[in-house]
């Protein structure tokens, strides 16, 4: 018998191809997605879609009876957008953990994924950021994340969990329209339409960036883990970018394009990069897709489908 498994943001650029990932595994998968930012075209055939926003109690009375997973991936995952609106960001990631909590110890759920992110770990120094790390984040939305994670340990006897702290996350799928999230999207959206990429800040800032294929590949390992839970892993490629080098790399592939740097965003973290070995020792992970690579999949999909 297939076993039913939750995925709460089916309709976003991650949840969907999680989605995909376990559907091909032969997964009976609910989804679950309000809407308010997803796509329906993003979600893979066979798949059972319920339209609901669980921030609201309400909607968990929609949720299938028998549930053996939930990878909850939905929320609002913006840092900027977090300041605009500091209550919806809370009722968005983390009132929708809290809901999904209850329910999950109610249905005796065997393991919660949960969608963290590096936003958790606010300034560091020109350090890696380790799990262990004390988190001061420096967003709203980091903030809701860290919150929910305590919720997650606070609760973990009833409900078994893994904390996927995911870095800049990239690639084929991600929504295009959105310039307040994503930075190699909004570069390549801006690059492609208008040969000009606008820069928020610091050409100095480093981050760590992921291609989407490797982050699908961590969920799906993480959901097979029996031992090793309980915890936050860190996912990412461990690979410290500059803002500069993107730019670079993103300029040298779309010939002709040039950019301008403005005032930065509030709460953006100056360096930020993970500390990944952990998560190396636990999927048994050896290499990962490189940014040349990555963007070079990624501007060719958007050259096929735009």
């Amino acid at each position: 018998m297939k076993k039913n498994i939750l995925i709460t943001g089916v309709a976003g650029f991650i949840g969907s191809k999680v989605a995909a990932r376990f559907k091909k595994e032969n997964y009976n998968i609910f989804g679950v997605d309000d809407l308010s930012t997803g796509s329906l075209k993003n979600i893979p055939k066979g798949i059972k879609f319920i339209k609901a926003d669980i921030s609201n109690k309400k909607a968990i009375n929609l949720l299938p009876k028998e549930c053996y997973q939930i990878l909850h991936l939905a929320g609002q995952s913006s840092g900027e957008i977090s300041f605009e609106d500091p209550i919806n960001d809370l009722n968005k990631n983390t009132s929708s953990t809290l809901n999904l909590i209850d329910y999950g110890i109610k249905k005796k759920v065997k393991l919660f994924l949960y969608a963290s992110s590096m936003s958790v770990y606010g300034k560091l120094l020109k350090k890696k950021a380790n799990e262990q790390d004390v988190c001061e984040p420096l967003s709203c939305y980091g903030v809701s994340k860290l919150t929910s994670e305590k919720y997650l340990k606070l609760f973990c006897k009833k409900l078994p969990f893994i904390g996927l702290r995911m870095f800049n996350v990239y690639g084929p799928g991600q929504n295009m329209n959105n310039l307040k999230q994503g930075m190699v999207s909004i570069y390549l959206a801006q690059a492609l339409k208008n040969k000009k990429i606008i820069i928020k800040g610091s050409l100095n800032r480093v981050r760590d960036f992921i291609f989407i294929d490797d982050v699908v590949d961590a969920w799906f390992k993480a959901s097979l883990l029996k031992k090793n839970l309980n915890q936050n892993i860190n996912i990412g490629s461990g690979i410290p970018t500059s803002v500069k080098e993107l730019v670079e790399l993103i300029t040298h592939k779309i010939k002709k394009t040039n950019f301008l740097i403005v005032k930065g965003t509030k709460g953006d973290q100056d360096f930020i990069c993970s500390n990944n070995k952990l998560s190396k020792k636990i999927f048994n992970k050896k290499e990962f897709i490189s940014l040349d690579l990555g963007l070079d999949k990624f501007i060719h999909f958007l050259n096929k489908y735009r």
